[in-house]
């Protein structure tokens, strides 16, 4: 029985590990998981190719695809569109990949509309203290900076009870193979099995008939 892949959105605070997560999951698991690259339409930074960071596309371009509804979600940020296309996720589902897309909780739940199976996780430190130490500890931002995304974590804390499962990113192995077990465990549910459950009921009738 082929394996159709699992669209998985990734949320969680800044602060919380997630981006360290996602590089030792993908890094661990090459040909189980794909990681969907964004559309953009700003400009090739120093080192960026086409298609590996983004796809960097022209305003018109992208505005297109929205009329054409090729994107499963966008947001406009500084003058510039970023989206996720529609097509590349889908054809990496349909190659049995499990495709993770990194978003904010406002764009997990854009997905979800559009592709209701979607699997929804949050990463979050073990506590509060802990991800404001995590912010200071990086030493790249000031206080008001810091303080400015610990308000965001509230704000974003309001939205954890729309995932499907919440993921503590206590020890980074620890979890990565706990994230690894829940996405395993989630190809076995019922709902994601449809085809191999009408399969076998038919054939159980033939036999039932001979």
């Amino acid at each position: 029985m082929k394996r159709k892949g699992i669209l998985i959105v990734v949320s969680g605070f800044s602060g919380s590990g997630k981006g360290t997560l996602m590089k030792r999951l993908l890094s661990q698991y090459p040909d189980t998981y794909a990681l969907s690259i964004s559309a953009t339409t700003r400009a090739p930074r120093k080192g960026e190719e086409h298609g590996r960071e983004y796809f960097f596309i022209s305003k018109d371009e992208f505005e297109k695809m929205i009329v054409k509804g090729e994107l499963i979600e966008y947001a406009r940020y500084v003058e510039n569109y970023y989206g996720t296309p529609r097509a590349y996720v889908e054809q990496k589902l349909d190659e049995g990949k499990d495709v993770i897309l990194e978003i904010e909780i406002q764009g997990a739940l854009k997905v979800k509309q559009a592709f209701p199976d979607t699997l929804l996780l949050f990463v979050t430190p073990p506590n509060a203290a802990e991800l404001e130490k995590r912010l200071v500890g990086r030493g790249t931002e000031t206080m008001d900076v810091i303080r400015s995304r610990l308000d965001r974590a509230c704000e974003e804390a309001e939205g954890m009870d729309s995932y499907d499962y919440l993921i503590v990113n206590d020890e980074l192995e620890a979890c990565v193979s706990q994230m690894h077990e829940i996405i395993r465990g989630e190809h076995h549910r019922s709902f994601r099995n449809e085809v191999f459950i009408k399969e076998i009921k038919e054939d159980l009738e033939k036999l039932k008939r001979r």
